[in-house]
């Protein structure tokens, strides 16, 4: 899991113990390079955990029940699989695990279930087709594992969903819709997402914003995929793809008019609800609004010369890892927000809504042309290097809550780690109520599950360390 950018937050002294560890497991990974992994994760319909942790020589497969005993264990040999990495998961009806393994190009997948009861497995070869297409995502969802794809020459997207050894192929036609840029002219498919590669957010996990500012990002709520973009600062533009029948249904959303037509503009989806950000240097807007039918709900708008009321902490901003810095005046904040790339990530805690609302260092591009669209880089260049944001706390009435924060689970999982450094190949899963984080330690040699929780953890608070925009209105940040 990709960690959160720096962001300032007050942590507590037992942070540094890693909170509860659950079990542990002998095994010494020998050397540490590439082909080292660690996997964890959980069959939701059995509520087992599993840990595949993987080295040069094998692959060590552990079973845990519910209750975080473990079960069962399968130690084999990875010479058929010496040359590839492990790319995803699945779960059959016998509870039994399937792993995908790829080489870097995704031209050949190995698709094996592993039986633990008798400590065999069954090969199957998937040919990718990767000379007509290329990978925009793999990930799993109810125990499933998908491959989104688009074909290199055509305007469409291709799903492969695989379950029980069998892949189900869906192809989605995007020929008969049309996309316009940020100066109304007409832009292809394939440009968009070449100029705008796809982001794949989960939705019950909190997303720094160096993913949420990506301009086009995809969900998946049940059978349905869900694809935003926001290359067009007036509105978002969604699609609906259903697994099921292959449909895709369009909406548009549009953003709210501002004073100045230079303005930047993002959204996030959460709950069936579009959250809009759309801000120029001088005024910042935040729409709530409903998916289905693109009605507002909610509307927070602030001039350059007003107190941002919705806000529940500090206007911070962080150059490179330098310590971060209050901004008093909201004109400082929203002209320093207007050279970054902007976003919102929104996460639910507990009854409440947390957003994040700010911009991280704008990337500039530069492409060449394939085809009928823009399909490569050329190269890349940082053009400013300040992270600016702020975080807002909504009541389940969508009314502004001045809370302060407490750290959530995955702030203190990425403490542990940064103050860890013989805790490697970290994997994050959420469980239950909590989250499990399991890693190897390369000291003690050894797999790892420590269980982490939101909250303080001790009765007196520490220096406040760099992590993620939590934070409480005390700290003791500089004023630029």
């Amino acid at each position: 899991m990709k960690k959160s950018l720096l962001f300032l937050l007050l942590i507590y002294k037992s942070a540094l113990l890693g909170q509860t560890v659950l079990n542990t497991y002998p095994i010494d990974l020998k050397r540490y390079d590439e082909k080292n992994q660690v996997l964890n994760v959980e069959n939701t319909t059995t509520h087992d955990v599993f840990a595949f942790v993987v080295n040069s020589q094998n692959l060590t497969i552990l079973k845990y029940n519910s209750a975080l005993f473990l079960k069962d264990e399968f130690i084999l040999s990875r010479a058929n699989i010496a040359d590839k990495a492990l790319i995803g998961y699945s779960f059959s009806e016998d509870g039994n695990p399937t792993l995908y393994w790829s080489v870097k190009d995704f031209s050949t997948i190995l698709v094996i279930k592993y039986y633990l009861e008798n400590k065999t497995y069954k090969i199957l070869n998937f040919k990718y087709p990767s000379s007509q297409e290329y990978v925009v995502g793999a990930f799993q969802k109810n125990n499933l594992f998908y491959i989104v794809s688009k074909d290199i020459s055509k305007p469409a997207l291709t799903t492969y969903t695989f379950t029980n050894g069998m892949v189900e192929e869906r192809i989605f036609d995007f020929s008969e819709f049309t996309f316009k840029n940020r100066k109304t002219q007409s832009v292809t498919f394939s440009q968009i997402l070449a100029e705008n590669p796809i982001e794949k957010i989960e939705s019950d996990e909190y997303s720094p914003l160096d993913k949420s500012t990506k301009k086009s990002k995809m969900y998946m709520m049940g059978n349905h995929l869900i694809l935003t973009f926001d290359h067009n600062p007036k509105e978002t533009q969604i699609f609906d793809l259903n697994l099921e029948n292959h449909e895709i249904i369009e909406n548009k959303i549009s953003q709210s008019v501002t004073k100045s037509p230079r303005r930047l503009s993002n959204s996030f989806f959460y709950n069936n609800k579009i959250y809009q950000i759309n801000t120029t240097q001088e005024e910042l807007l935040l729409d709530i609004k409903d998916y289905h039918s693109g009605e507002t709900i909610k509307t927070f708008k602030v001039s350059q010369n007003d107190t941002i009321r919705f806000k529940s902490s500090p206007l911070l901003m962080q150059r490179d890892i330098e310590k971060p810095r209050e901004l008093k005046k909201t004109s400082k904040f929203l002209q320093r927000l207007s050279y970054t790339d902007i976003g919102l990530s929104v996460f639910k805690s507990n009854e409440n809504t947390l957003i994040t609302l700010g911009g991280v260092p704008r990337i500039e591009q530069i492409m060449y042309a394939v085809n009928d669209g823009f399909n490569s880089w050329d190269y890349t260049q940082t053009f400013h290097n300040e992270t600016v944001f702020f975080e807002s706390t909504l009541n389940k009435n969508n009314e502004f809550v001045n809370l302060i924060q407490q750290p959530l689970a995955l702030d203190n999982i990425n403490y542990f780690l940064d103050h860890n450094r013989k805790a490697s190949l970290p994997s994050i899963i959420k469980f239950k109520n909590y989250y499990i984080l399991g890693y190897y330690d390369t000291s003690k040699k050894e797999y790892i599950m420590r269980k982490f929780t939101d909250g303080f953890i001790s009765e007196e608070p520490q220096n406040p360390i760099i992590d993620k925009a939590v934070f409480s209105k005390s700290f003791p940040v500089e004023n630029p």
